[in-house]
């Protein structure tokens, strides 16, 4: 059964039927607590308000995170460092950069980061998964996601993402981090195994930072995310109501505005600062880690 509001068909609660869940990737549980108005128009507004052109770190990123999936593809006699280095050639995404010399150079970079980092991965060691797509529900929240890398070691499962970012990372990412957390729940709770420890591996420059969960801390985190789950939930239904009126949505200013690819249809966002070009966070010293792209939507999946 359907009633109509604001011109939108919604649809209505049942007594006695369980609530609605909320499907939502990790990095759209972030948006939304990062600025409610960016989260509305990247995944409420329809049409979707046009995104500025991809960025030249997220081409690096994405060309850095193909080239260290397909590696795993190789025959094992070709899973080398030097095979690394190529498959970034093949892949390499010529976009955001401010010329042609610009981008040679850092593609570079990325054969440089992937050839040395390769250079300490044990090519029989095959992982369990490679992006694999996971995903559970926990009360009214589901959640789906696709993780770099699952090894097993010593019958111990271990998320791993990859970071491509300029700036070391800090000692607390892997502990603090949302997205793996949940990651590790969708691994323990699809595998049936438990699944604690979570790393991220810096490929620039081949530090690994480790967490091992508890189960206590896992949970907690879980429920972090149903809460704000729980105000996105709300936010939602009152965009299915209201539309673009709704004041759920109001824009979080500061550094990062100057990143959004949204900024052209925000205001306040333009207010902010000028804009960073393409290439800012390749070159600029001084910029602040901006908001990472979902590479869900960026790249096709894959299993093994």
């Amino acid at each position: 059964m359907t009633v109509e509001s604001a011109g939108r068909p919604v649809q209505a609660e049942l007594a006695g039927m369980p609530p609605r869940l909320y499907a939502a990737s990790p990095s759209r549980l972030l948006a939304h607590v990062d600025c409610p108005r960016r989260y509305r128009m990247q995944y409420l507004d329809r049409p979707r308000p046009p995104q500025r052109s991809q960025r030249a770190h997220t081409s690096f990123g994405l060309a850095v995170h193909n080239a260290l999936r397909d590696w795993w593809d190789l025959p094992r006699e070709r899973r080398t460092a030097d095979a690394g280095r190529e498959l970034v050639r093949t892949s390499w995404i010529d976009v955001g950069f401010r010329d042609p010399e610009q981008s040679a150079r850092w593609r570079r970079r990325a054969q440089d980061h992937v050839s040395a980092y390769l250079s300490g991965v044990d090519a029989d060691d095959q992982p369990t998964g490679i992006e694999r797509t996971v995903a559970f529900v926990s009360g009214t929240l589901r959640v789906t996601g696709r993780i770099d890398r699952l090894d097993d070691r010593d019958g111990e499962l271990v998320v791993v993402d990859y970071k491509t970012s300029r700036k070391p990372l800090g000692t607390d990412d892997a502990r603090t981090s949302l997205p793996m957390a949940l990651y590790a729940a969708a691994v323990w709770k699809m595998f049936r195994r438990p699944c604690l420890r979570v790393e991220l591996h810096h490929v620039p420059s081949g530090e690994v930072l480790t967490h091992t969960h508890t189960p206590e801390s896992l949970t907690r985190k879980v429920d972090e995310a149903k809460s704000i789950a729980r105000d996105a939930q709300r936010a939602d239904a009152d965009f299915a109501e209201r539309g673009v009126e709704s004041t759920l949505f109001p824009p979080v200013v500061g550094p990062l505005c100057t990143w959004c690819d949204f900024r052209a249809h925000c205001p306040e966002g333009q207010a902010a600062g000028p804009e960073k070009s393409g290439w800012a966070a390749l070159e600029d010293e001084g910029a602040p880690r901006p908001v990472e792209v979902d590479r869900g939507d960026a790249r096709s999946a894959r299993s093994h």
